[in-house]
């Protein structure tokens, strides 16, 4: 995962702090107050020296909320910030090119949320500005470091299932049902590249290819349900053109078929049911949401002779940052837990030189196999990844 030019980037200083920029941290919450703020505060290695907002008075506002030093209303004026070492998108993904342009050509490193960009078109354009940049780029695709993915993988590894034959999945998608808050509305426009497909199912796709390998081939179909949801609280009725169903269809490298279904909301039965087949055993993998990124989700397996599934509890090996113990004993600690993970491989990269955690050329990748999905559901014909 490691992208072109990567080996001209010289590592940081492992003796000072890295010093953090985020781009979107608001006084009002949101997903980097309820996830990068708690991570940050409690990793050694990181400085939160600034942040920046819509407009000065917001920027001035979070910046009192949580104590950050420097607080910019535009996201140009924190790129070009020498306190800043790391820049850190996490806006509305329509807004991500305009700032991961900025923070690139200020030189700086990025770390951005997942969808790297709004298309498969603008994450190229992103990947290629950060080449010609030659700086070092992470995306927040989080439920690769999740610790029960990460048990997951190794028990596939070791053998613990023989040769997977199979997998499927089906899982809801939390958002895209018949309400949606207020704060959540570009949601529903599928232009807006903040989709089910690209956010649950995005997330949930690539841990999924972490544990098992890469597609060679998709089929897909994408359909909008309900057309017409209702604002939580108002009851005002709004359109939607984001796809509320998404089932795909595949093999991966390995010849292992994939069978994947999201659907939209929160169902009554199965939020989330992963099932990995093999030729000596199984894996179950169960939890609250398809968002694989944030969701509490635990792991069964079994094998040989054994007729049941039993209870296989993550191994500690797998929570290896002490500074993030004290999460754990917060609700959904899943949520600020995983992206703390991210940022302690961000931070072994970054002064150490190792390529830990997905790049842009990475986020490329999964960008285009969302495009072969969406190419698949379009034609009605199977597409080669």
């Amino acid at each position: 995962m490691t992208s072109p030019g990567f080996s001209s980037v010289s590592p940081l200083s492992p003796s000072s702090p890295v010093r953090v920029g985020l781009v979107g941290l608001s006084a009002r919450g949101g997903w980097a107050s309820r996830s990068h703020l708690p991570a940050l505060s409690r990793l050694k290695g990181y400085e939160l020296r600034a942040l920046s907002a819509s407009s000065e008075a917001s920027a001035r506002a979070a910046g009192e909320k949580y104590g950050v030093p420097l607080a910019f209303g535009s996201t140009g004026e924190l790129v070009r910030s020498d306190e800043v070492d790391l820049v850190v998108v996490s806006v509305r993904v329509p807004l991500h090119r305009e700032a991961v342009l900025a923070a690139l050509g200020a030189g700086k490193a990025v770390l951005c949320e997942w969808p790297l960009g709004n298309g498969l078109a603008e994450a190229e354009e992103l990947a290629a500005a950060a080449d010609r940049a030659g700086v070092r780029t992470f995306v927040g695709l989080q439920a690769r470091s999740a610790p029960p993915v990460r048990y997951v993988r190794e028990l596939v590894a070791e053998g613990r299932v023989g040769e997977v034959l199979s997998t499927s999945l089906v899982a809801s998608g939390r958002g895209w049902g018949p309400t949606f808050e207020p704060s959540g509305a570009y949601l529903l426009d599928e232009r807006n590249g903040a989709t089910m497909l690209t956010i649950p199912f995005g997330h949930t796709v690539d841990a999924l290819t972490m544990a098992l390998g890469e597609f060679t081939e998709v089929s897909a179909t994408l359909a909008t349900r309900r057309p017409v949801v209702r604002e939580a609280g108002t009851g005002r009725a709004a359109p939607m053109t984001a796809a509320d169903q998404v089932a795909v269809s595949g093999r991966l490298a390995s010849g292992a078929v994939v069978s994947a279904h999201f659907r939209s909301g929160l169902s009554r039965g199965t939020n989330f049911h992963w099932e990995i087949n093999g030729t000596d055993g199984d894996l179950v993998v169960t939890g609250d949401s398809g968002h694989l990124q944030q969701a509490a989700v635990t792991v069964r397996g079994g094998r040989g002779t054994e007729r049941g599934l039993t209870g296989l509890p993550v191994p500690a090996r797998h929570f290896a940052v002490p500074e993030l113990d004290g999460l754990r004993a917060v609700p959904s600690y899943e949520v600020a837990y995983n992206v703390g993970a991210q940022y302690a491989r961000i931070l072994a990269d970054l002064t150490e030189g190792t390529a830990h955690t997905p790049d842009f050329a990475h986020a490329v990748r999964r960008h285009r196999l969302l495009d072969a999905i969406g190419r698949a559901a379009t034609t009605g014909t199977r597409v080669t990844v």
